[in-house]
């Protein structure tokens, strides 16, 4: 798994994504601050966190649309599934390259909040419980990106995808309540990622729907290694 990880992750830094993925993290981490703390004066942090959530609708499809359906377009895929390299250590190792370069680029971006600290005290209780939690959703939204990435070899197709996907996760609690079946309702509104980190807004370390990301994660990452297991005996 080491292998292919540490091949995916220098793969950022040898083409644009790993660079255009941080500019772009960094300049709509930097316009949030900018706008949400300078102007209002405030060193509260929980909106920031929550509005760069919704800009993983951009964010996470530039990391994962290259991921597997690159693989596919050049034939290189081939070579991966008859390598003796396990099918779960070639999607471990493609996620967790992803999830680095998002994770390294999340605590530079946190920079942007020290001179925000004059105009008071700042609760590092509520920056750290909103960290891990944006760590959790986006760990949950980078393993459905790899999965969208696994059915397509087309990059825009795999972005595409990614943000129809994201969008519906992101929306579909707002829209669950009008739904009348509460059997509906209540499934629904299990696949709803924001209703799980409104916790973490208040600064309070929620284990339950920490482990509600890792399963989505895991969920996701046993999927593509599916898809992946059925085109290598097809």
């Amino acid at each position: 798994m080491f292998a292919i990880y540490k091949r995916e992750l220098s793969a950022y830094f040898t083409s644009t994504t790993g660079y255009i993925f941080m500019a772009v993290f960094l300049a709509l981490s930097g316009a949030v601050i900018w706008f949400g703390n300078f102007f209002s004066a405030t060193t509260s942090f929980s909106t920031y966190f929550l509005v760069m959530i919704f800009f993983f609708v951009i964010l996470v499809p530039i990391l994962t649309m290259k991921l597997l359906s690159e693989e596919r377009r050049t034939k290189t895929e081939q070579i991966l599934l008859t390598s003796p390299v396990g099918l779960l250590d070639i999607v471990a190792g493609k996620f967790f390259a992803a999830f680095t370069l998002f994770e390294f680029t999340f605590l530079v971006s946190l920079l942007n909040m020290i001179p925000v600290s004059k105009y008071g005290q700042v609760n590092a209780a509520e920056i750290i419980s909103n960290f891990i939690g944006v760590t959790c959703v986006a760990a949950a939204l980078i393993s459905i990106g790899l999965f969208v990435s696994s059915l397509t070899e087309s990059q825009f197709i795999a972005a595409i995808g990614t943000i129809a996907v994201i969008l519906g996760t992101l929306l579909v609690g707002a829209f669950s309540s009008s739904i009348p079946n509460d059997v509906i309702r209540v499934v629904v509104k299990w696949f709803s990622i924001l209703d799980r980190y409104t916790n973490f807004t208040y600064g309070i370390f929620d284990v339950s729907s920490i482990i509600y990301y890792v399963s989505i994660s895991t969920i996701f990452i046993f999927l593509t290694v599916r898809v992946y297991e059925k085109r290598r005996w097809s």
